[in-house]
C-alpha cells in the first residue's frame, strides 16, 4: 500500500505558510487563525503546524468565539488524515463538516493543454498587463454564487456588470503583486470575441508546492470543458517551473473523476467546517 504521508507533510507546511504573506496568524490553543490584512476572501482557522495532540470541542468553541469577536466567518479547514480528532470536535461544537477529495498531480501525468480552441476560446496564463485579468478575477465569484455543474443564465452581461466589484483596482493590484512576487499565477479561458474570461483560476506557490484554487466557469459557459482546460494550463505551468507537488481539492467525487482524466490522484480528504446554514 502506498503511503501518502510524505506528501501530506509537505501539504501541511504549505497550508501554514501560504497565507502568512497576506494575513496575521493568531494561535488559539491547538488551532491557528489567519486574519487577512486588507481586502480579499475571508480566511479561516486550521490546526497549528506540527500538532500532535487531540483537538477538543472546547478548543473549537474558543476559536469560534475569537472569530466572532473579530467579525470573521466561523470557518475551519484541515486534512482528515493529518488531524483526525478535529472532525468529531467540530461536530460536537455544532459545525457542519464537508468532505472534499484531496488530489495531487501524478509524476507521469501527460497534461492536455490546447491554447487555441475551435470554439473561439484561448486558454492562457494571464500576465499582469493582460486586459483579461479583471474578468479572470471576477468570473469565479459568479461561478461560486451559482454552484453546481449545470448551465445557468449568468453570462457576459452579468460578468461586465460585476467587474467593478470583483475586478476593480484593489483586486487587480493584489493579484499583480502576487504574480510579480511569484506567489500566485492566474490562468483563464478567454472568449476571443469579447476578450473576457469565461473561466479562470489561480495557482498559489510556496517553495516547491503549488495549490490550484478557485477555478470557476461562467454559468452560461459551462459544459464545454473550460474548467479542465484552465486546470491543465495551471498544472502545466507549475510543472514547467519545476514545482514538485501540484495539488487541489475537488468539490465532489464527480469532479475528482474529471481531474483524474488529466492525471490527478487522491491522497486524502480535505475537510471544511462551518455553522449550519
Amino acid at each position: 500500500m502506498i503511503s501518502h504521508q510524505p506528501t501530506l507533510d509537505r501539504l501541511e507546511r504549505y497550508y501554514d505558510a501560504v497565507l502568512r504573506p497576506l494575513a496575521r496568524a493568531e494561535d488559539v490553543g491547538p488551532l491557528t487563525l489567519f486574519v487577512r490584512d486588507g481586502a480579499g476572501w475571508p480566511l479561516y482557522a486550521r490546526p497549528a503546524l506540527g500538532l500532535t495532540a487531540d483537538v477538543s470541542a472546547g478548543d473549537v468553541d474558543r476559536m469560534r468565539a475569537r472569530q466572532r469577536a473579530l467579525g470573521l466567518p466561523e470557518s475551519f479547514e484541515w486534512v482528515a488524515e493529518t488531524t483526525p480528532t478535529l472532525r468529531a470536535a467540530a461536530e460536537r461544537s455544532g459545525l457542519v463538516v464537508r468532505e472534499h477529495p484531496l488530489l495531487v498531480l501524478g509524476a507521469g501525468a501527460l497534461l492536455p493543454v490546447v491554447r487555441h480552441r475551435p470554439d473561439g476560446v484561448t486558454v492562457r496564463m494571464v500576465a499582469p498587463a493582460d486586459p483579461a485579468l479583471p474578468s479572470a478575477l471576477t468570473v469565479p465569484h459568479l461561478a461560486f454564487a451559482e454552484p453546481g455543474g449545470r448551465v445557468g443564465a449568468t453570462g457576459l452581461a452579468e460578468l461586465v456588470a460585476a467587474l467593478p466589484r470583483h475586478g476593480g483596482q484593489p483586486a487587480v493590484r493584489l493579484a499583480v503583486e502576487g504574480v510579480r512576487a511569484g506567489r500566485t499565477a492566474v490562468a483563464a479561458a478567454v472568449d476571443d470575441e469579447s476578450g473576457l474570461a469565461l473561466c479562470a483560476g489561480q495557482r498559489h506557490v510556496v517553495a516547491d508546492v503549488s495549490e490550484i484554487v478557485g477555478v470557476g466557469t461562467l454559468p452560461a459557459a459551462r459544459r464545454r470543458g473550460l474548467a479542465l482546460a484552465v486546470t491543465s494550463a495551471l498544472a502545466s505551468d507549475a510543472r514547467a517551473r519545476g514545482i514538485r507537488t501540484v495539488f487541489l481539492s475537488a468539490s465532489d467525487a464527480e469532479v475528482e473523476r474529471l481531474y483524474g482524466q488529466i492525471g490527478f490522484v487522491r491522497v486524502g480528504t480535505a475537510l471544511i467546517a462551518s455553522p449550519p446554514a
